[in-house]
Formats: C-alpha cells, sequence, structure tokens
C-alpha cells in the first residue's frame, strides 16, 4: 500500500511539476505617449495581457467584451486560461463620449500594440487571432475585414492568424446607426458595416451565433448572409457555427470552445 501511495505521489508531482506557468500584466496603455492627450484615453486605452512564462512561440487570443460599444469593462475568459496561449483583453472607449469610428480605431490600435509587441513576451506575430462577443465580435469583424484601420501602423490584416467574432453585426452597427439619426430596428450597411468590406483574401474567419431563433433581432441571419456572400466573392476561409439552443447572452460559453479547438488548428 505504501508503494501505491508512493507511485500516487509521484506521478502527481510531475503532474503538477508539468503545470504551465502563466502572469498578467494589467492596464497596459495601448495608445502611445502622444495619442494620450485626454483622461478618457488614459482610463480607456488600456489591455490586460495574460501570458504563459515557460511557453514559447505561442498563440495569443485579442479579446473585445461586449456591450453594445456604450458599456462594458475588460475581462480575461476564464477558458482561455492555462491552454498554452495568452490573451490580450481590451478596453475602448464609448459612445456617447465618442462617436464613430473612435472604438473601432481604439481596437486597431490594441491589436498593432500586440502585433508589435508579443514577441517580446514569448509569442509569435502571425499567431494572433482577434475575438470578442457582441460589440466586440463586430470590432474584430471591422478591423479584419476593412483594411484602413490597421493601415496606420503598416499592418494588413492578412497578417492576422483568423477572426472569431461571436454573435458580432455584420450589417452597421446599432449604435453607430443611432448616431446617425436611424432607429435600431432598421438595417443599414454602410461603410461602418462589415458586410461592406467582403474580400476573397481574409485570414480565417469562423462566425459563430446564438440560436438562430433565440438571438437578437437578425444576428444569426445577419452572419449567414455575411457568411455566404463571403463565399460568393470567393473567400474559402469562412466558416459559420450555430448554436442550438443558446440566446446572445449564454452562447459565449459554447463558442469558447470552438474558438479554443480554431485557434489550436
Amino acid at each position: 500500500m505504501r508503494t501505491l501511495f508512493l507511485g500516487l505521489f509521484l506521478i502527481l508531482s510531475l503532474y503538477c511539476g508539468a503545470q504551465e506557468a502563466y502572469q498578467t500584466i494589467e492596464n497596459i496603455l495601448y495608445r502611445s505617449d502622444t495619442e494620450a492627450t485626454d483622461d478618457y484615453i488614459n482610463e480607456r486605452c488600456r489591455l490586460d495581457l495574460y501570458v504563459p512564462t515557460d511557453v514559447d512561440s505561442f498563440s495569443t487570443v485579442v479579446w473585445f467584451h461586449g456591450g453594445g460599444l456604450k458599456a462594458g469593462n475588460k475581462f480575461i475568459p476564464e477558458e482561455l486560461k492555462e491552454q498554452g496561449l495568452a490573451v490580450a483583453a481590451v478596453n475602448y472607449r464609448f459612445y456617447p463620449k465618442v462617436k464613430c469610428p473612435v472604438y473601432i480605431e481604439d481596437a486597431a490600435a490594441s491589436v498593432a500594440w500586440v502585433m508589435k509587441h508579443i514577441e517580446a513576451y514569448g509569442g509569435r506575430a502571425d499567431k494572433i487571432f482577434v475575438s470578442g462577443h457582441s460589440a466586440g465580435g463586430y470590432l474584430a469583424t471591422m478591423i479584419g475585414l476593412d483594411t484602413s484601420y490597421l493601415q496606420p501602423y503598416d499592418i494588413h490584416p492578412n497578417e492576422l492568424a483568423g477572426l472569431i467574432p461571436f454573435s458580432g453585426h455584420t450589417i452597421t452597427h446599432f449604435t453607430v446607426r443611432d448616431e446617425q439619426g436611424i432607429d435600431g430596428k432598421t438595417p443599414t450597411i454602410d461603410r461602418y458595416a462589415p458586410m461592406a468590406h467582403l474580400r476573397s483574401d481574409t485570414p480565417p474567419i469562423l462566425f459563430i451565433t446564438g440560436d438562430r431563433e433565440m438571438e437578437l433581432l437578425g444576428r444569426y441571419e445577419e452572419n449567414a448572409y455575411m457568411w455566404r456572400m463571403m463565399k460568393v466573392a470567393g473567400n474559402e476561409n469562412v466558416y459559420l457555427r450555430e448554436l442550438d439552443g443558446f440566446h446572445h447572452g449564454n452562447m459565449y460559453l459554447p463558442a469558447i470552445y470552438l474558438l479554443r479547438n480554431f485557434v489550436k488548428k
């Protein structure tokens, strides 16, 4: 019996010793000192970086929280921790303190920061995935399809490893429509709609939504149409998943597991 317990102890010791270590660096200012010209930029243009400390060449997920472009706060999803990858959880400025496209520009600036700095932490700049839920999914898709937002940083979105928007608008976001005096139930497609930036040459994109009968308004149908039109444009790197039985709020959890599998591929 003592031999059995000793053996189990040694196995557990080896297992525990093999666990990867991680650290979190909080509230990194991703805007340059020359850009951080007011208190609101200094407050909101920050990210938390969660990184493995004993793994090299890891992938990184840039994560944008939801909240309708009006609210919310950065957080590192628990289901992305201890997975051998890094997570950059990003804050950005909100309407009505700022208006479109400032929050999209913030999202692009944060991704540029990660791409330019992640190698210093052991990650790879060519293994960066951009994701987010709801408004965060919208931001991820906008900066991944409209090439103008990363251009000031001499980055093309095709340098990203992939995009994984969770239940994001593909038409013009309802807050952007509100800024324009358009009712939130009136769909429009303008330059602030991911749908306006269809391209055949994108990084792999995984569109994920909740159940079409339980999602916000036509969120599933928006994403399905976007997926189809990307296919029509000749893009073979786009995928669509509908999570049956999950609404807009709780689709996030099963979607995280799809994200993890997508990154590992």
